[in-house]
């Protein structure tokens, strides 16, 4: 025996002692809906769990809550072939995820698993598992313009490079378009895409028509289709937020495109009311309202010396209803709203944006003053004829009797030919505050 061999055997020795003689099992003893609820495996909330299936095949599972004894589990997918006493096991514990260049171009799902068949993702730095918070005194301001190539927006709605701005329409009003516009105009270093509880057939078509191959190259998108569960629309939610996060403190300049901010209330919902938190408004219980503003704090501009984070979100205003709740709260937490109009759209009016109804909060830090008042007065000059537009072809307009009105009547046309703009047309800001200033010459 050499000399070694006794060393060798002690450490053998003691490390029987972490060995695990028994694997520890819960059991599952109610399904309701898309909550399972299991006995016996004892796991604190956010961490994950194995649900053995009757085949068994295990389905991961997030603990969300718990009541005395019984520990709530809401699962990735959908819970297939499960039966009373299936084991529950306690995964090991969540590998963190790692990021770098080598994400841009890439299309994955709400657990950061690639969804496009090219291969396993690189990266060296680890991605926080939560939402990134920043100190509010060390915020950087919003001080530049950003050009998303859209008229309207540019000229009359400036927005601001970490700015968040939401797009507040009902259902096919053009929001996804407009979206896809901004995706492919806007100059920036880094897109971040996430699509949340929209239709799967979308998915594809964002990628191809409004990304492009070009755009994708410096895009990440971040997908979890309507048919996905509650708790992987939340996942990817946040998820999105946590890489353009990652690349803004890089010193990049990010747009971080969210479609849309409903559906992940929407996903909240499902998840505290099957927990059986009392609704609130309209369904919606209290706990949405608490997230909403964490995960758009989350976004914005960082340190003064990082790069910028420029965010958009959709907003689903139910049966047109800009009192919804979460279009209210959405407004009330978003440094700006463009607002689509029904009636635009009927008009054959693309995009159909309401510049009276929208408001850019931060247009004054970014704007020069003669862009100011040019906007103002166009605006000025767009609900004047507005309030009249309907009397024309009845005789009540007189001309000579209001100069103000007048003057809108006979700027109507053109005003309108300016928020016009089709959707392969581009249209850079400096172009776009010109083609106003003209108008009113």
């Amino acid at each position: 025996m050499t000399a070694s061999a006794p060393f060798k055997l002690d450490a053998a020795l003691r490390s029987l002692e972490n060995v695990q003689l028994a694997k520890v099992s819960g059991r599952l003893v109610r399904l309701s809906g898309l909550l399972l609820e299991s006995l016996g495996c004892q796991r604190t909330t956010g961490q994950r769990c194995y649900v053995e299936a009757a085949d068994g095949t295990l389905l991961e599972a997030q603990v969300v809550g718990f009541n005395r004894d019984i520990t709530y589990l809401m699962p990735f997918k959908k819970p297939v072939g499960l039966a009373p006493g299936c084991r529950v096991f306690p995964a090991p514990d969540q590998v963190k995820l790692r990021i770098g260049p080598s994400w841009l171009g890439r299309v994955v799902n709400g657990l950061g698993e690639p969804l496009d068949d090219l291969g396993p993702l690189g990266g060296s730095d680890p991605l926080p598992a939560q939402l990134p918070t920043i100190n509010p005194l060390k915020r950087k301001p919003v001080t530049e313009p950003l050009d998303v190539g859209v008229r309207a927006i540019n000229a009359l709605l400036t927005i601001g490079k970490g700015q968040r701005v939401g797009l507040f329409a009902g259902s096919g009003v053009g929001k996804s378009v407009l979206l896809g516009m901004i995706t492919r105009y806007t100059k920036a270093d880094v897109v971040v895409v996430g699509l949340i509880g929209e239709r799967g057939r979308e998915v594809q078509e964002f990628i191809y028509y409004s990304l492009g191959p070009e755009g994708l190259k410096k895009a990440v998108v971040v997908v979890a289709p309507a048919n996905e569960s509650p708790l992987m629309r939340l996942k990817a939610a946040e998820l999105c937020h946590s890489i353009a996060a990652y690349y803004r403190d890089q010193g990049k300049h990010v747009l971080l495109l969210m479609d849309s901010l409903t559906r992940y209330a929407m996903a909240q919902r499902e998840i505290a009311l099957a927990l059986g938190e009392p609704p609130a408004t309209k369904g919606y219980p209290p706990s949405v309202f608490g997230l909403l503003p964490e995960l758009v704090e989350s976004a914005g501009n960082g340190e003064s010396d990082q790069g910028s984070l420029s965010a958009l979100y959709t907003v689903l205003a139910e049966g047109d209803d800009q009192q919804d709740p979460i279009a209210d709260a959405a407004r009330a937490i978003l440094d700006g709203h463009i607002v689509l109009s029904r009636r635009l759209a009927e008009q054959g009016h693309y995009p159909a944006i309401d510049i009276g109804a929208s408001v850019s909060r931060c247009m004054n830090q970014v704007s020069r003053p003669e862009h100011l008042r040019a906007a103002r007065r166009i605006k000025e000059l767009y609900s004047s004829y507005e309030k009249i537009k309907e009397l024309i072809p009845l005789g009540g307009y007189t001309p000579g009797a209001d100069e103000k009105t007048d003057q809108a009547v006979r700027l109507a046309s053109a005003i309108e030919r300016f928020l016009r703009q089709d959707v392969d047309e581009g249209a850079e800001l400096g172009e776009s505050i010109a083609a106003m200033q003209r108008i009113l010459e």
